[in-house]
């Protein structure tokens, strides 16, 4: 097999896009699914994952829930909104029921078993809060030795989408994100808005999708919602795959061009709370957080190949 992956995650259409992706890729031994409040609260995060990897065929992955709120401060508003009501427009129950049962454990220590049984470093993509990564980190210092990297969607370099400034991951938990991004060791990957949303993708991308057999017809499907708040975002009828585009890069080191960065987080009380603040300055005066790679292009016309060509049944 190639590479050993975890996704952590709150499903979510674009995690779905993601999920997929991972569970179609021949050269990923995807070893498990950990799932975290989020786009809907955890109850529905991890029935979604779990319909999920059942519609990919994918019963042999297991999944184990995680954080229900956030580490510090529960959110002053409504998380997610963007996906429906279940997260999946409306659809999440039209997908096959799981087989596997929920692992009995929590998110933390399937994360921990898994990676210690692990033969080489695993790569984890967290691509919703970065709760249950903090947790991991916090209370299992010694593991770290077992990750090669962490590849997280989250944070934006010039702009927000749940406020000006943040983006919905790291605003949904921003002493976490803090916590994994600026405060530890492990190398990280940050893929942040300013990236996704060059790889939008189209109606007809969407069509193709579609139009390609059970699990793409199925995706699409679970759109709707997702498109109509994008078509307003975008001006056209497309969305952003987000998520998709880091487990992309998880799966294939070096899709995304990345630029290493001192980042940090914003935990203050103020309207900056949950901005990631990326110094692109020539010679920083002083310490501005950790060096991070930060995604900041990429070649789009392979990167929605790459993620159509997998989702569509190339493998």
């Amino acid at each position: 097999m190639g590479t050993k992956l975890i996704i952590d995650t709150d499903p979510g259409v674009d995690d779905a896009f993601a999920i997929a992706l991972a569970a179609t890729s021949a050269e990923v031994e995807l070893l498990g699914v950990t799932t975290v409040f989020g786009n809907v609260p955890l109850a529905r995060t991890t029935a979604n994952a779990r319909r999920l990897l059942q519609l990919c065929g994918r019963s042999d992955v297991p999944v184990a829930a995680g954080a229900a709120r956030p580490l510090v401060y529960q959110a002053t508003r409504r998380l997610g909104g963007v996906h429906g009501s279940d997260g999946l427009s409306g659809r999440a129950d039209t997908l096959p029921e799981a087989t596997r049962p929920l692992e009995d454990s929590d998110a933390v220590s399937l994360l921990v078993s898994l990676l210690d049984a692990a033969d080489e470093p695993v790569a984890i993509a967290p691509i919703g809060p970065l709760t249950n990564i903090a947790a991991l980190l916090a209370a299992h210092p010694g593991i770290r030795s077992k990750i090669s990297r962490i590849v997280l969607m989250g944070g934006g370099v010039a702009r927000g989408n749940t406020t000006a400034v943040a983006e919905f991951n790291i605003w949904a938990d921003p002493e976490a994100a803090r916590r994994v991004i600026t405060e530890d060791e492990v190398p990280c990957v940050m893929v942040p808005l300013d990236l996704t949303h060059q790889c939008a993708v189209d109606d007809v991308w969407l069509g193709k999708l579609g139009g390609s057999g059970p699990l793409g017809r199925t995706l699409e499907t679970l759109t709707s919602d997702y498109r109509a708040h994008y078509r307003r975002v975008l001006g056209y009828d497309g969305m952003v795959l987000h998520d998709a585009v880091a487990v992309a890069e998880a799966i294939r080191p070096g899709l995304l061009h990345t630029e290493t960065y001192p980042v940090t987080v914003d935990t203050s009380a103020g309207p900056a709370r949950g901005m990631t603040l990326v110094d692109r300055r020539a010679v920083p005066l002083e310490a501005a957080g950790r060096e991070v790679e930060v995604a900041v292009d990429t070649d789009v016309d392979e990167l929605r190949n790459f993620v159509l060509s997998r989702l569509a049944g190339g493998r």
